[in-house]
């Protein structure tokens, strides 16, 4: 059984609201933004600065919910100011043979200037497809499976809708 890490949630373009060194570790986030996107509180993230190109892995704290924070804390606090544009990465450990078999679904949010609302919220799958032969080469193995991939718009931007209302990942 061999595992992979695939994406399942991204905030998309979010705005540093905050930097603050004072605090011991994490980014704070605005908790309609992750509930919207399905990232948990105390999940790790990746955090990627758009600004400036620096990069970490840290872990999620709930915000106020509609307040659009979005607070580097810690030493975090060093590698972002506040103005600065971010990609935050929340990745799930998944069965290769299962993705293979049943997809996999991502949800992106596109955030406003504000980080307030969503802009757009995306939902990404790896659909399996035709079939044609690839090898695995985990199990150096040949699987007689496609996977398409697809980005369309999610239907709702309700920001009252969390990511449990979602349909199943």
């Amino acid at each position: 059984m061999s595992r992979i890490r695939l994406m399942h949630a991204k905030l998309h373009r979010v705005r540093i609201t905050e930097a603050n060194v004072n605090y011991t570790g994490s980014i704070t986030i605005d908790r309609q933004l992750i509930d919207q996107v399905g990232i948990l509180p105390l999940e790790e993230v990746q955090v990627w600065n758009l600004s400036n190109g620096n990069r970490l892995s840290t872990y999620v704290l709930p915000g106020e919910a509609g307040s659009g924070v979005i607070c580097a804390n810690g030493a975090a606090a060093h590698l972002f100011s506040p103005d600065d544009l971010a990609i935050i990465v929340a990745y799930a450990d998944c069965d290769r043979q299962e993705v293979i078999q049943n997809g996999h679904q991502a949800y992106v949010l596109i955030a406003d200037g504000q980080n307030n609302r969503a802009q757009e919220i995306l939902q990404q799958s790896l659909v399996p497809g035709l079939d044609v032969t690839a090898i695995d080469q985990n199990v150096d193995q040949k699987i007689n499976r496609k996977m398409e991939f697809q980005s369309v718009p999610f239907e709702s931007l309700d920001p009252h809708i969390s990511f449990k209302h979602l349909s199943k990942r």
